[in-house]
């Protein structure tokens, strides 16, 4: 896919999002701390109970009318992506639907989309939720309980169980870890997570192989090569930059988030393993990146990489794909003389072999005509098929289905296709918590503050681990 300007979509920016309104915003603020109801939070100690309707078994019939069925997503190049497979694929079998996939930048995401859950009206059909928002999501009543639609039209053995829980269970007595007896609300739309992108030319055509001998090679590199950077990597306070770099530096060093038993965090995240990743991280891993990296992302790490100004990378898979265009890159002139450049491989591991979980679902809005609901389960069951999923592959999207990334479709479409196959089975995702959108955001302005110089490491890591913890008590630890 290109790593390019979108033109003819709608993006959230250019248009009035028409129920964004200042009441609405405070609903919003309501709704991200697990309310939108009188008992939407859940109860002491519980679950957090799970509303809204539920799906239809069978697909409803479907209007032979004009059908606009609308996506919400992030801006970045899947978006466009998805819009023009779908818009050239879907329609050879529903000629009368138009896919549009509107977008908002990715710090706005979520509020866009909460914003007018709260509100109980969307102007969208199906939300692309980030894994750990389901919980929110579901508690609050927005989306459509999926559980009998899958069960009938979906063959859930075809994909990784992992993959089906993260993008669609809940609750999850262990994140990402599937439980036959739990409900389904969404499928999976995109798979993703980290690639090391790497200056072959540079460091060598073998890729390092632990996380140590990586940052030793960023070092040597820099050392040799003035006005290149060892490292570039996501450290910005915007959406879950931060924090993602801290939970996978976190993992590989044998760490770990949460106790989700116990609902614990203070005295887990920061514990020993918690502290030597985030002094890695700011006191290793810092000092290689460039002047003014402190606030850099999707965007700026692809522009280092690109304009040859790093000789290792971190960058979701999803987004790399303009990094083999020519025309957006100063390492060659042709796709095959950047590729003799760059190396994409797998995260090295240390401690542990632990990968970011990445990627989205698709959800039904609950709010959505029955007309577009309707259309929304076709689409989805759809988009699910064997076939259709290697297209999509081929497309420029990550599947999910076991099949799909296992085809030479896919692992024949990009350089960093076989990095995601052989990834999945190392990942590792967040805490699925309707609470999700608060404690992300502590662990982002912590991570980045230290990243920045703002706060000392240590404190940061314990504030984090803090705060999180007063969150989680607050909320009588629901959600899971």
């Amino acid at each position: 896919m290109r790593y390019a300007q979108r033109v003819g979509r709608r993006s959230l920016l250019s248009r009035p999002v028409g129920l964004a309104t200042a009441a609405l915003l405070a609903a919003t603020a309501l709704a991200a701390c697990g309310g939108g109801d009188d008992d939407g939070g859940g109860g002491s100690g519980g679950v957090a109970e799970a509303k809204g309707p539920k799906a239809p078994a069978t697909i409803p019939e479907l209007t032979d009318d004009p059908v606009n069925l609308s996506f919400i997503w992030f801006e970045w190049p899947p978006a466009q992506a998805l819009e023009d497979f779908a818009n050239a694929e879907y329609t050879k079998e529903r000629p009368n639907v138009t896919i549009e996939v509107n977008t908002v930048p990715n710090a706005n995401w979520h509020d866009a989309m909460f914003t007018q859950f709260a509100a109980r009206q969307t102007d969208f059909d199906i939300a692309i939720l980030d894994s750990q928002h389901i919980g929110e999501a579901v508690t609050n009543g927005n989306i459509l309980d999926l559980t009998d639609f899958i069960k009938e039209n979906i063959d859930t053995d075809a994909y990784n169980p992992y993959l089906l829980a993260a993008y669609g269970q809940y609750p999850q007595a262990e994140t990402g870890q599937r439980d036959e007896n739990a409900s389904l609300y969404g499928l999976p739309l995109l798979g993703d997570t980290w690639t090391m992108i790497y200056r072959k030319d540079l460091i060598g055509e073998d890729p390092p192989k632990t996380w140590d001998d990586m940052i030793a090679a960023a070092q040597k590199c820099q050392d040799e090569n003035p006005g290149i950077s060892g490292l570039a990597f996501h450290q910005s306070n915007g959406s879950d930059a931060a924090a993602v770099t801290y939970n996978t530096v976190n993992g590989v060093y044998g760490g770990n988030l949460w106790d989700a038993k116990d609902k614990l965090i203070d005295g887990v995240i920061n514990d020993d393993a918690g502290q030597k990743a985030m002094d890695v991280l700011v006191n290793q891993m810092k000092p290689l990146t460039a002047k003014g990296s402190g606030n850099w992302f999707i965007d700026e790490v692809n522009a280092a990489v690109a304009q040859g100004k790093a000789c290792i990378a971190f960058q979701w898979i999803a987004a790399s794909g303009g990094l083999l265009d020519p025309e957006q890159s100063t390492l060659g002139s042709t796709r095959e003389e950047i590729e003799q450049k760059l190396g994409f491989a797998t995260l090295p591991s240390q401690e542990t072999d632990l990968v970011p979980l990445g990627g989205m679902g698709m959800h039904v809005s609950a709010y959505a005509s029955e007309e577009d609901q309707a259309e929304a389960l076709n689409f989805m069951k759809w988009f699910e098929q064997p076939e259709i999923q290697k297209k999509w592959a081929a497309a420029g999207g990550v599947p999910a289905r076991t099949d799909a990334l296992e085809s030479p479709e896919f692992l024949n479409s990009s350089p960093f296709a076989q990095v995601y196959t052989d990834s999945v089975s190392r990942m590792r995702d967040m805490w699925n918590v309707p609470e999700y959108a608060r404690l992300i955001d502590i662990e982002n302005t912590n991570v980045n503050a230290a990243l920045n110089g703002a706060k000392d490491p240590k404190d940061a890591l314990d504030d984090i681990a803090q705060e999180q913890q007063d969150v989680l008590d607050s909320s009588g630890g629901s959600g899971l």
